[in-house]
C-alpha cells in the first residue's frame, strides 16, 4: 500500500471516529466507499476492526444513556443474521464487492433521509438488528438501520446503545470471517497500524459531543455517504 493510500485511510478513519464519537453514527458511511474506492479487498474486515475500539471507548463513555432493552433485542437479531450476511459475502464476487457496497451506502442514506419520525417496538429493534446483521457482515455498513430507531432518542442514548450493538457484533461478524476462511488475522494488520487515527478523532469528539448539533451532523454524514456510494458505483 503506498503512503499517500495509508494518509488517505488515516485522515478519514480519524475524521470519521470524530463523526461518530460526536452523533453516534458515521463510521462506515464515510470509511467504507473510501476503502472500497482506494482498495475494495480491504472490505469489510478493515472497517469492523477499526470500529471496535472506537466503539468500546463510545459505549464506555456514554454507559450511563445504555437502552438495555432495545439493545438486547437489537444485538439478538443482529447475531441470527450474521451468518446472512456471510452468506452473501460469499455469493457476491470480489470483483463486485465495491460496487454492492456502493449501492447498499446509497440506499441506507437515501432511507435514513427520508424515513419518517417513529416510536421504536420490538418489532422495529428486531428488524433493525437483523439488517444490520446482514449488511454490516458484508459489507461493514450497518449503522443506518440503528440510527432509524434512535434517531428522535436522546442523543447520549442512541450513542451508547449503538456503539454497544455495533461492538457485539463486529466481533461475532469478524469471529466468523475468520472461522470461515473470509478473513485473516493479517488483515487486522492496518486496523493496528492505524489507531493512533481512530484513537484522536475519538478523544477529539469527547470535546463537543454534548454540545454538537446532532441534526446538521447527521445530515453532513448521509449526503457523504450518498455522495461516496455514487462515486464507487459510478467508478466501476
Amino acid at each position: 500500500m503506498s503512503t499517500a493510500t495509508l494518509i488517505v485511510l488515516a485522515i478519514t478513519v480519524a475524521v470519521a471516529a470524530f463523526v461518530q464519537g460526536s452523533s453516534g453514527l458515521g463510521f462506515a458511511l464515510i470509511v467504507a466507499p473510501v476503502a472500497g474506492i482506494l482498495d475494495p479487498g480491504l472490505l469489510p474486515v478493515f472497517v469492523l476492526a477499526s470500529m471496535i475500539p472506537l466503539n468500546v471507548y463510545v459505549a464506555w463513555r456514554e454507559r450511563a444513556s445504555l437502552d438495555l432493552r432495545g439493545a438486547g433485542w437489537i444485538t439478538a437479531a443482529r447475531l441470527a443474521a450474521t451468518p446472512g450476511g456471510l452468506a452473501l459475502l460469499w455469493l457476491i464476487p470480489d470483483r463486485s464487492l465495491g460496487l454492492f457496497v456502493g449501492i447498499a451506502t446509497v440506499l441506507a442514506a437515501v432511507v435514513s433521509l427520508a424515513a419518517p419520525a417513529f416510536t421504536p417496538g420490538r418489532a422495529a429493534y428486531l428488524g433493525a438488528g437483523a439488517v444490520t446483521g446482514l449488511t454490516e457482515t458484508a459489507t461493514g455498513v450497518g449503522g443506518p438501520p440503528l440510527a432509524l430507531v434512535y434517531q428522535h432518542r436522546p442523543p447520549a442514548e442512541l450513542r451508547s446503545t449503538v456503539a454497544t450493538c455495533f461492538l457485539i457484533g463486529e466481533i461475532a461478524s469478524l469471529g466468523l470471517l475468520f472461522a470461515t476462511g473470509k478473513g485473516h488475522p493479517e488483515d487486522l494488520g492496518l486496523a493496528v497500524m492505524l489507531l493512533p487515527a481512530i484513537a484522536a478523532g475519538a478523544w477529539s469528539s469527547r470535546l463537543v459531543h454534548h454540545r454538537l448539533d446532532g441534526h446538521r451532523m447527521r445530515l453532513f454524514v448521509l449526503v457523504f455517504a450518498l455522495v461516496s456510494g455514487l462515486v464507487l458505483i459510478l467508478g466501476l
